[in-house]
């Protein structure tokens, strides 16, 4: 087993780090993801990634852990993963034509050493038709997304403009995952 170990089952999480060439484990957080409503959505990653992180850890104290968590707010208001086709119309709705934000927090944790932070990208959508929000819904691509899209997929037709770290979209702000790593001893400076 390697000794970096991603704490997530998020096969983009995993494609992001393969794409950076770094040896790591995956061992799945099995911590419920709940939080306290009074959170903002940059608390709420923070914490996610921490208590993922956390869970993996205490398992293997030796190891480096990354744990992240991703959400789509919008007004503040955190848009999870669409449980129904009309739930990923109104969030898919509610995004067209406008500015949204992504969050992506990590927590990487070694023995008592901890690293958190978190990435904030604006994504603004052009204005969708209900046809295209239609379709896209009969992908079924929405589905196991934060805020019903996936920026690495088909939705990727849908962003006019991204101000930020693109690779937070997608799950994992890899270069700063990359200097974090570096900072805490796991990676050598070349």
């Amino acid at each position: 087993m390697s000794n970096l170990i991603l704490a997530s089952q998020s096969p983009r999480r995993k494609e992001l780090l393969q794409q950076i060439q770094l040896s790591f484990s995956v061992i799945s957080s099995t911590v419920e993801e709940t939080f306290s409503p009074d959170l903002t959505p940059h608390e709420v990653v923070m914490y996610l990634a921490r208590k993922k992180a956390k869970e993996i850890s205490n398992q293997y104290p030796a190891h480096y852990v990354i744990g992240s968590d991703t959400v789509v707010a919008k007004d503040d208001r955190i848009l999870g993963k669409p449980e129904s086709k009309e739930e990923a119309k109104e969030m898919l709705s509610m995004l067209s034509g406008s500015t949204h934000s992504v969050y992506t927090g990590v927590a990487i944790l070694h023995g008592d050493a901890e690293e958190l932070f978190y990435e904030k990208t604006d994504v603004t959508f052009w204005e969708l038709t209900s046809k295209e929000i239609d379709d896209y819904i009969a992908s079924e691509e929405p589905f196991d997304k934060a805020g019903s899209y996936g920026i690495q997929g088909i939705g990727a037709k849908f962003v006019k403009e991204i101000k930020g770290d693109y690779f937070s979209v997608v799950g994992l702000p890899i270069s700063r995952v990359n200097r974090v790593l570096l900072k805490m001893g796991y990676l050598q400076p070349e």
